[in-house]
């Protein structure tokens, strides 16, 4: 299989978890960035998948415009523009094989807590904590989310326990991270990243996005996607696991 076959045929399906993760299955788009990762540098797979993160935080924040947190964002926001800063600086300061390694241990991490999660088990924030312990879980999720586009469960740490109503949690969610996104475009820039052959890539994956996304919205409503969830989140593992062999291995 040729590079740019290879780096489609991973591409496709990762966006099309990210769609239906923006579109309320939260946690499935965590995977993404871990298979494109497999064909090609991870600091380009990330900046390749941000303009189609931040198209379909449009169809996710218009879906759900109406149903959010502001004490949630307030908090949290801040918090996620310093872990962002902080990310951008591990990443232009390290080699590709340390991205790769963190990305792969990000990955590792993050699949092991949902499956830890989706089988009963809670490491929460109390219901109550105060803004600024938001704030602290929204640096670990800007952090996260600059380096593989993993910063759901900081966020959820935090979140899940002030037990907000379904669609409040899901436009929440949808609005931390569409302003979350935008906040990682300087600092992409800042890495070079922005390129003709990226953008390029990106713009050729956007109409799976969009479709994926509008899925994702109407699919929510109506099925549950529980039994998809620990399949996701093993072969999620064994990505990180392969991407972190690569990198120190």
């Amino acid at each position: 299989m040729s590079e740019s076959a290879l780096f489609y045929a991973l591409a496709v399906p990762a966006v099309i978890l990210l769609g239906l993760s923006k579109g309320g299955f939260a946690g499935l788009g965590a995977l993404s960035l871990p298979l494109m990762a497999l064909a090609i540098d991870p600091v380009r797979a990330a900046a390749i998948l941000l303009p189609i993160l931040i198209a379909q935080d449009a169809v996710g924040v218009w879906a759900f415009r109406k149903s959010w947190s502001g004490f949630v964002l307030a908090w949290m926001l801040p918090g996620s523009l310093v872990g962002i800063a902080l990310a951008w600086g591990f990443a232009a300061h390290v080699s590709e094989g340390g991205v790769l390694g963190m990305v792969g241990a990000i990955s590792i991490v993050f699949g092991a807590f949902r499956l830890w999660v989706e089988r009963g088990h809670r490491i929460a924030a109390p219901a109550r904590s105060p803004g600024w312990v938001g704030s602290l879980f929204g640096v670990a999720s800007g952090f996260t989310s600059q380096i593989a586009h993993a910063g759901t469960p900081p966020f959820q740490i935090w979140v899940l326990p002030r037990r907000l109503d379904r669609d409040t949690l899901v436009g929440t969610t949808a609005l931390f991270f569409a302003a979350t996104n935008w906040l990682k475009v300087p600092a992409y820039w800042a890495l070079g990243q922005f390129t003709r052959a990226n953008l390029i890539a990106a713009a050729s994956l956007l109409p799976v996005a969009i479709l994926s996304t509008l899925a994702g919205v109407w699919l929510v409503r109506r099925v549950s996607a529980e039994r998809f969830y620990d399949a996701i989140y093993v072969l999620m593992i064994a990505v990180g696991a392969k991407l972190a062999w690569d990198a120190f291995g």
